[in-house]
Parts: structure tokens; C-alpha cells; sequence
């Protein structure tokens, strides 16, 4: 018995070590490509930079403190959109769940809205706030909140309406229908939905950054175009890339899972 015991956490290291390898191995075959076509085609620096410059690159704006600076602004802007998105759009997706003739009404503007959510709004947006953190914070919560709308509204509209009728039987009333029943049971949809949303607002930030502040990685990549600044460039890209898998990885997708395994009818996305 206690050789099964132990031999069960060493079976989960080794499983986790295994599918953390498989994730970064195509990474590894992308960075190798990247180094033998540069050194067989000979292609100059200016058209594609070679992954030592974009290294030297990241040391220096590590050691100038601009590349810090660039990621705390992008953070930061997008922690407060995507506060707001969920803040706004979870009670509006609840009520359009739960009330029939404002879902009649708002599920055609909502479908129209989301094909112009977040970039397609940036001119009027710089409009409304001029170029700074409204401007910005608008296009995150724009492209975030449509998302989760969607999703609460699916997610309460999945909940059975045996189950409903029955926490009504036993004496629950409308706030403790709201929060013991529904909330829980669109929660899944809701985790999911944040997950795409904030997809959509990464975009949507580095979009805005480059139009309407002076700093974020949006707008570090913006001026090293300017400046033909490759590297730069490519830095951002990576850094970009970089957080939004990070934060899907180790925050979004395991909540999602755990909301899918405690309170979901369905199977979660990888």
C-alpha cells in the first residue's frame, strides 16, 4: 500500500514533466529553424533579426528599465479593462439569461457588435478620451465584454429548469437562486468566455498602444518599426506571445478546468 501511494505523486510528476516538454518542444524546432534559415539564406539583419540580437536586445531594455516600464503599462491596462468587462458584462449576460424580452431585444445587437468589437473602435475612441489609458482601457473592455456576455447568457440558459422549479420548491429566493444556482451553474461558460475575451484583448491593446499612447509594448514595437529596430520588434512579438501563453496556461485554462470539474455539464478546452 504505501508503494502504490508513492508511486502514484512520482507517476503524476513524470506525466506533468512529459506534457510540459511536448509544450515547449515546438517552440525548440521554431527557434532551430529560425537559426539555420538565417545562416543559410544569409538574410540581413534589417529584414529578419538573428535570435542573439533579439537576446542583446531584451538585456538592454532589461538593463535601461524601458522594458520594464513597457510591461507593467500593458499589464496594468489590461488587468483594469478586463476588470471592468467582467464587472459590466457578467450582470448583463445574468439578466439577459433570465429575462426573455431583454434577450429578444439585445441578442441582435449584441451578434451585430461583436464583429466590431475592440480594433474597429480605436478612431472613436481616441475621439471620445484622446490618446492615453481611456482610450486604451475602452478598447480592452470593449473587446473583452461582448465575450463574456455571450457566454453568461449561454451558461444560464443551460441550467435545467427542473433544477430551478426544485431550489424554488425548497424556499429559495430570488437572491439565493441568483447565487446559489445560476451563478455557479453559468460559471463554466463564464471562465470560458473569459478566456476567449481576453484573447480578443490582448489584440485589442497592443492595437490601441500603438495608436494612441507612448508607451506599452504595443507601442515598443510601433517605434522600433520606425526605427527599423528588428530586433526590437521581434522581442515584442515574442513577449507578447509570451504573457498572453502564460497567462492562459497557468491561470485561465487550470480555472477553467477546475469551474468545468466542480460545477459543469461540459468538458472543458485545452
Amino acid at each position: 500500500m504505501v508503494q502504490a501511494t508513492t508511486a502514484r505523486p512520482r507517476t503524476h510528476v513524470l506525466s506533468r514533466l512529459t506534457s510540459a516538454a511536448w509544450f515547449v518542444f515546438p517552440f525548440l524546432v521554431l527557434l532551430a529553424v529560425w537559426v539555420i534559415v538565417l545562416d543559410v539564406f544569409e538574410i540581413p539583419e534589417r529584414t529578419f533579426p538573428a535570435a542573439s540580437s533579439v537576446w542583446d536586445a531584451a538585456v538592454a531594455m532589461t538593463l535601461d528599465g524601458t522594458l520594464v516600464a513597457h510591461l507593467v503599462a500593458s499589464l496594468q491596462r489590461v488587468v483594469v479593462g478586463v476588470g471592468l468587462a467582467i464587472a459590466t458584462g457578467i450582470p448583463f449576460g445574468l439578466l439577459m439569461g433570465l429575462n426573455r424580452a431583454v434577450a429578444t431585444f439585445f441578442a441582435p445587437l449584441l451578434r451585430f457588435s461583436v464583429a466590431l468589437a475592440g480594433i474597429a473602435w480605436i478612431p472613436l475612441a481616441t475621439l471620445w478620451f484622446g490618446y492615453g489609458e481611456g482610450a486604451v482601457t475602452f478598447i480592452i473592455w470593449n473587446s473583452v465584454f461582448f465575450a463574456v456576455v455571450y457566454n453568461t447568457t449561454l451558461g444560464v440558459g443551460q441550467i435545467s429548469e427542473d433544477l430551478k422549479r426544485a431550489a424554488a420548491t425548497l424556499g429559495s429566493g430570488r437572491v439565493r437562486l441568483l447565487t446559489e444556482v445560476l451563478l455557479p451553474g453559468a460559471l463554466p461558460s463564464i471562465v470560458t468566455g473569459l478566456r476567449v475575451g481576453m484573447g480578443y484583448g490582448w489584440r485589442g491593446l497592443i492595437a490601441a498602444e500603438i495608436i494612441a499612447t507612448n508607451l506599452g509594448l504595443g507601442y515598443a514595437l510601433f517605434l522600433a518599426q520606425k526605427y527599423f529596430e528588428t530586433d526590437v520588434i521581434i522581442l515584442s512579438m515574442i513577449l507578447i506571445g509570451l504573457i498572453w501563453l502564460l497567462t492562459d496556461r497557468l491561470l485561465l485554462a487550470p480555472l477553467e478546468r477546475r469551474t468545468v470539474r466542480r460545477w459543469g455539464m461540459q468538458q472543458g478546452v485545452e
